[in-house]
């Protein structure tokens, strides 16, 4: 297999790195366009959104980011990386933000509170089996809505009974507003790594 890109402008870029090396898959930290040269597939990590999403825009990756999700390849966000990937986001700081966009959901930046609220979760994740999977949410975000085209893995119980999404994937797009990365269960690796192997790049028609 080709190399995993990860976005290393900012965040949790190395924890990802260490858990594709575990799985035996070479890593190839992205900073530049150029480097996205070669990747199989690429991982946008948790940190903060706002930030990655300036620093990207500076070093001129906000476009060929665009152009390698409009294109199929396959993509995994986690938390930021969620937000980045979203069409539409909601509690954005002043002035909004630069954003990648391609993933059909509209999500809630800091849907789970401040930095202080963050918690952890045991998730029933089918797609991934038995056992659950332990969910770290940092200054999480969550999905408040899916368009018709996007499979919902995972969701958290909400207010009045109704389910809050927490992972989905469309397509090649996989988005989790958790970190996978900071626990020692490689389930959700292993499934990005068969879903690049499925993909197969589709050039959208001009």
């Amino acid at each position: 297999m080709n190399p995993i890109g990860v976005l290393a402008l900012q965040g949790a870029f190395r924890e990802h790195i260490h858990m594709l090396e575990r799985l035996g898959v070479p890593a190839q930290e992205v900073r530049k366009p150029g480097h996205l040269e070669g990747l199989a597939g690429l991982i946008i990590p948790g940190g903060e959104s706002t930030t990655m999403g300036i620093v990207a825009e500076r070093w001129g990756l906000v476009t060929p980011l665009r152009r390698w999700v409009r294109e199929g390849r396959p993509t995994w966000g986690t938390c930021a990386g969620m937000i980045l990937l979203a069409q539409q986001v909601a509690g954005q700081k002043e002035g909004g933000q630069p954003v990648i966009g391609g993933l059909d959901i509209a999500v809630n930046r800091n849907y789970f509170g401040r930095q202080v609220d963050s918690f952890e979760a045991d998730l029933s994740v089918p797609e991934l089996g038995a056992p659950p999977v332990r969910a770290v949410f940092i200054r999480a975000p969550a999905v408040t809505a899916v368009g018709p085209g996007v499979e919902v893995l995972a969701t958290l119980p909400g207010q009045e009974g109704r389910p809050v999404i927490v992972a989905v994937r469309q397509g090649a797009i996989l988005a989790t507003a958790f970190h996978p990365e900071l626990t020692d269960d490689l389930r959700w690796h292993r499934l990005f790594l068969q879903m690049v192997q499925e993909a197969r790049p589709q050039v959208p028609a001009e």
